[in-house]
C-alpha cells in the first residue's frame, strides 16, 4: 500500500467525470497525473492484482488527456513530433508512439488515434505536450488547430472484459482488432471504443465525449459488468512491471531516448515525413546504448516499492538505478525495471534499497527467468 498523505483541494487539481462513483468506490490512494486525480488502490496493490488478472476491472483513466490535432496540417504536426510514421496509420487506428525532442530524448509516449485525414488524438502520459504541440505549430506556422478536447477515458481490462463489452455495446466488439477503435454512443452518449489499454490482461479504452454524463456511463458499464464480478479498479503497479509496461516519468524521462528505452521497435527512423529527432537518432543508430531499460529480479523477501530511483552498483561502482519495483505474487519474488549500464564493473549487480541496507540482483529475461543465481 502507498504511503499515506493528504492532497489538499484545489482547483488547479482537476477532478474527472467518474470521480463521485471513484470515492464512493472506496479508493484509498491517488496520484496527480496531468494536473488530475488518478486512482491507484481500492484494496491493496495485491488484492487489486488478483482481481485484475482473473476477473475484469473499470479504471477512470481520465488523467489520459487527449492532444487534439485538427487542419490541414495535423498529419504533419504529429510526424514531426514522432518517429514512428503515422502516415501508415489508417482512420479507426491506434498507434503507440514515443515523442522525441530534437536531441533524441523522450517527451512522452502516447497512444495515437487517427480519426480522419485531418483529425488526430494523442493520447498521452503525464508530461505537458499540448504546449510544446502548440510552441511547435506556432513556430511551423502549420494550418492546424491544437487544443484538449472534453474526452475522458475509461478502461475496462481483464480477461473478462470481451464479455462485459459485448453486454453493453453488443457483438460487434468482439470482432474488434487490437489497436483499432469505433465511434459510437451508447444510450445517446458519445463514445470511442478503442481495443487498448495500460495492461496485458486484455480490454478496452472507452473514450468519453460529454464529461457532463460520466456517472451515467460509468453506471451502466458497472451494472452490465456485475454478472461477471467487475470491480473498480486502476492501472495496476506490479501487472504493469511484470508486463514491462513504461511509466513515463517514472521508468523514462526526457533524458533517455527510445534505444534506451527499448522502444527502438516503435521507431521507423528512415520515414518520409520530417521529424525532430531524425539527426539525433541516426548518429545512435546501431550502437549500443550506454544504459538500457531492463527487467531485474532483487533477491530477498518482500520489498515495499519505492517513490525514489534506488541507486545499482557492481564492485562498488554506479551501474544504473532502479525506476519500478513491486513483490509478484505470480513469480514469488521482487520484479523491478531498472535502468541498467550495458558496460559496468565485473562482479554481482547490487541495489542499495531506501533502508540503506542492499540486496542482490539479477537482470530477467523476457519471462523473467534469471540465471546463474537462486532468486
Amino acid at each position: 500500500m502507498p504511503t499515506p498523505f493528504t492532497l489538499a483541494a484545489s482547483p488547479r487539481l482537476r477532478t474527472t467525470p467518474f470521480h463521485d462513483r471513484v470515492l464512493a468506490a472506496g479508493a484509498q490512494a491517488f496520484s496527480v497525473y496531468n494536473h488530475m486525480l488518478l486512482p491507484l488502490v481500492y484494496e491493496s496493490w495485491e488484492a487489486d492484482y488478483r482481481h485484475l488478472v482473473e476477473r475484469v476491472q473499470l479504471w477512470d483513466v481520465s488523467v489520459e488527456r487527449q492532444v487534439e490535432v485538427r487542419g490541414r496540417d495535423a498529419l504533419a504536426l504529429v510526424e514531426l513530433m514522432t518517429p514512428r510514421d503515422i502516415a501508415r496509420c489508417a482512420i479507426g487506428q491506434c498507434k503507440y508512439a514515443p515523442l522525441v525532442d530534437e536531441h533524441g530524448g523522450i517527451v512522452n509516449d502516447p497512444l495515437i488515434l487517427r480519426l480522419a485525414e485531418d483529425h488526430i488524438w494523442v493520447s498521452i502520459a503525464d508530461s505537458d505536450v499540448l504546449l510544446w504541440a502548440k510552441g511547435l505549430a506556432a513556430g511551423r506556422g502549420f494550418d492546424v488547430e491544437v487544443r484538449e478536447p472534453d474526452v475522458s477515458p475509461l478502461a475496462l481490462q481483464g480477461p473478462l472484459a470481451d464479455d462485459v463489452a459485448e453486454a453493453v455495446f453488443g457483438p460487434w466488439t468482439r470482432s474488434l482488432r487490437f489497436f483499432r477503435f469505433r465511434e459510437t454512443e451508447l444510450d445517446g452518449i458519445p463514445l470511442v471504443v478503442a481495443r487498448s489499454g495500460w495492461s496485458k490482461q486484455g480490454g478496452f479504452e472507452i473514450y468519453l465525449r460529454d464529461g457532463a454524463r460520466g456517472g451515467r456511463l460509468w453506471d451502466r458499464i458497472m451494472d452490465a459488468g456485475a454478472p461477471h464480478d467487475i470491480r473498480p479498479g486502476a492501472p495496476n503497479l506490479i501487472e504493469r512491471i511484470e508486463s514491462r509496461l513504461i511509466s513515463y516519468g517514472t521508468d523514462v524521462t526526457l533524458d533517455h531516448d527510445p534505444f534506451e528505452a527499448g522502444l527502438d521497435a516503435f521507431c521507423d527512423l528512415d520515414k518520409p515525413a520530417e521529424y525532430l529527432a531524425r539527426a539525433a537518432l541516426a548518429e545512435r543508430r546501431g550502437r549500443t546504448p550506454a544504459r538500457r531499460l531492463e527487467r531485474i529480479v532483487i533477491a530477498g523477501g518482500r520489498i515495499e516499492p519505492s517513490i525514489a530511483p534506488m541507486p545499482l552498483h557492481a564492485a562498488g561502482a554506479r551501474a544504473g538505478f532502479v525506476t519500478s519495483s513491486a513483490w509478484s505474487p505470480r513469480q514469488e519474488r521482487n520484479v523491478a525495471l531498472a535502468m541498467v549500464a550495458t558496460r559496468r564493473e565485473e562482479g554481482a549487480l547490487r541495489v542499495t534499497l531506501a533502508d540503506g541496507s542492499e540486496r542482490e540482483v539479477a537482470v530477467a529475461g523476457d519471462d523473467w527467468s534469471v540465471s546463474g543465481v537462486d532468486f
